[in-house]
């Protein structure tokens, strides 16, 4: 009787530390698991114990001291609206937490309670959840033609099996992989990229995809149009479509090797065909010429023009004068 005394307290202190032993044993399905904020979580578990045992108690903790009784999640009031009890009392303990945030990431230990005095065990080691987010990586620099891949990444390793989902912008993009390659990138492909798992709620902080490129769509506007006569200014405007803005931009003359002007503005003060070259880092675009037709004005070039046929008769008059005939 003494020994059957002294034996009890260790087999006791045996099981309070998950050493195994004969009939009990708590098993988990996954010793590990990486779970996406504000997911639903399901922690499974079978647990056994010795003919003649009846359980009175069984709960999940996630604290483990010394001499002291391990505290019931349920009875937490951070846990208990948000976790569920799917098991039994015989041999079933899994538990599903819902709305996970990074704070439930922790080492969980199923517990349960026997009958007896020497009946009491808790599964050790349990099950390790890590709580994740995503965000997107991406290259910081981007210029038209390189090849851009964007990763979705987590904290922790989620299951080969998920499905990922990509938007750029508010449009939904067919790749379902954590990575996102662009193959030859075009300034069309800037945009807000983010990424999402199938079937959950999680969406990433989108980022920015900044592509570079050489200057796009340059043209000539004139102002005024229409017709244009000696003194009135005219000026041609040239704009194009670049990242990073044009640097500079140079005026010429068609079928005249040197520039007549700079700036994104030009005052042209003669006739002609003029056009202009837009440059940035990335390289230049020449616009397609424009024609400048400068007439002239009624009170200076159009008296000129009358007064040039008058001229002009009296002076094969003069030139036709016989002296004989006016006698």
């Amino acid at each position: 009787m003494v020994m059957s005394v002294r034996m009890a307290p260790l087999i006791f202190l045996l099981m309070i530390q998950g050493v195994y032993s004969a009939g009990w044993s708590v098993s988990y399905s996954s010793k590990y698991i990486c779970a996406l904020k504000g997911s639903s979580v399901i922690m499974s578990c079978t647990y056994k114990y010795p003919p003649g045992y009846k359980i009175k108690k069984v709960f999940w903790t996630k604290s483990i001291e010394k001499g002291v009784d391990p505290p019931d999640l349920f009875n937490e009031p951070e846990y208990s609206q948000r976790i569920q009890y799917l098991g039994d009392k015989q041999q079933i303990c899994t538990i599903r937490l819902n709305d996970v945030t990074q704070k439930d990431s922790h080492e969980y230990y199923f517990r349960f309670i026997t009958n007896k005095l020497d009946g009491r065990w808790i599964g050790t080691p349990g099950v390790t959840l890590n709580i994740t987010d995503l965000h997107v990586e991406s290259p910081e620099s981007v210029t038209e033609g390189d090849t851009v891949s964007l990763t979705c990444k987590s904290t922790c390793n989620l299951s080969d099996r998920t499905t990922f989902i990509w938007w750029k912008n508010t449009q939904s993009l067919t790749e379902r992989n954590n990575k996102l390659l662009l193959q030859s990138v075009r300034r069309e492909d800037a945009g807000r990229y983010s990424c999402a798992v199938h079937g959950h709620k999680l969406t990433s902080p989108h980022v920015d995809l900044n592509v570079k490129y050489s200057p796009k769509e340059t043209f000539v506007v004139v102002s005024p149009s229409g017709e244009i006569v000696l003194g009135d200014s005219v000026t041609l405007t040239c704009s194009s479509d670049s990242n990073p803005p044009v640097l500079n931009y140079t005026w010429f003359k068609e079928n005249e090797s040197s520039s007549v002007g700079s700036g994104q503005s030009y005052s042209a003060l003669q006739s002609g065909f003029f056009y202009c070259v837009a440059q940035n880092q990335h390289g230049s675009q020449r616009s397609a010429a424009v024609s400048v037709a400068i007439k002239g004005r009624g009170g200076v070039m159009g008296i000129a023009g009358a007064i040039l046929p008058i001229f002009e008769y009296f002076r094969m008059s003069i030139c036709s004068y016989d002296p004989d005939v006016v006698k």
